[in-house]
């Protein structure tokens, strides 16, 4: 019940971030957007449609595709986001915020974007829209939830040129972009490390002095060279970006010719990292 809870206020503040976004970023400065919002900020221009109304009525029909392929909770979720997401678009559809910068105000539309698809995503929600389309993507051909959705998005932006012009549908790209980039390091996690596999003759010494220096645990796996069937234990190491030139230099000074591949890892739960349970 605790965990439901939690979720439900990710739910609550990630379409009110969005709604946010949409009333005082996107609308005011006649930027475009993506996905069903797109579509509902191309009628408000139009006709002066209300954003909220247009938004849950579109965004029904689609649950009622999108229920075939997603799970219970996330169809849940989704109810849940896409009306409290209707509703803050309705309560706060007269707020204006004080700036000129176009440029600014589509990297804010951006970062408040990013965050509040990146906060209802987070705990299995979508906003219905092309997000339902953009789950099914990644459900059933793996692509990645945050690009699905940027390809998504702009096909439906660059529909509203002929409203906002070149100069505001630039602006947009920007704004989508880095709405793409923050929903990713919400989704993904706010704990990046990075992984590291080394090959070497002197792996010992290189484990010994990762444990004394970075007091870091090494992890030994066991495999061979393809061609010269030679087996060799390889080092797996999970450290944090700073971390990361302090034991290049450590393998370096014990074996220039190692071979060292650095990977990218995102929340990282166990002893020395982050508590499992939380």
């Amino acid at each position: 019940m605790k965990q439901k809870g939690i979720d439900m206020i990710f739910l609550i503040a990630g379409s009110l971030m969005f709604a946010l976004a949409v009333n005082l970023f996107i609308i005011p400065n006649t930027f475009g957007e993506g996905g069903v919002t797109g579509l509902t900020i191309i009628l408000y221009y139009l006709f002066q449609w209300s954003p909220g109304l247009v938004n849950l009525i579109l965004n029904a029909f689609l649950l009622m595709i999108g229920y075939k392929f997603l799970d219970k909770t996330t169809i849940i979720y989704t109810i849940i986001a896409v009306v409290f997401n209707s509703f803050f678009l309705y309560v706060t559809e007269g707020w204006r915020i004080s700036s000129n910068e176009l440029l600014v105000n589509a990297i804010f539309g951006g970062v408040f974007a990013g965050i509040g698809l990146g906060l209802i995503i987070r705990v299995g929600g979508t906003t219905a829209g092309s997000t339902i389309l953009a789950r099914i993507a990644n459900k059933y051909l793996d692509w990645n939830i945050s690009y699905s959705l940027l390809l998504l998005d702009l096909i439906v932006a660059a529909s509203s040129y002929f409203i906002i012009g070149a100069q505001s549908l630039m602006l947009t790209i920007i704004m989508l972009y880095v709405g793409t980039k923050v929903m990713d390091f919400i989704i993904e996690g706010v704990n990046p490390k990075k992984a590291v596999t080394i090959i070497s003759e002197e792996q010992n010494k290189i484990a010994e002095q990762v444990n004394v220096r970075l007091d870091r645990g090494v992890t030994v796996m066991y495999g061979h060279g393809y061609y010269s069937k030679k087996p060799r234990e390889i080092l797996y190491i999970v450290v944090s970006k700073q971390e990361v030139s302090l034991l290049k230099k450590i393998v370096k000074s014990i074996d220039k010719n190692a071979f060292i591949t650095v990977h990218d890892v995102r929340d990282v739960f166990g002893n020395g990292f982050v508590d499992i349970s939380k």
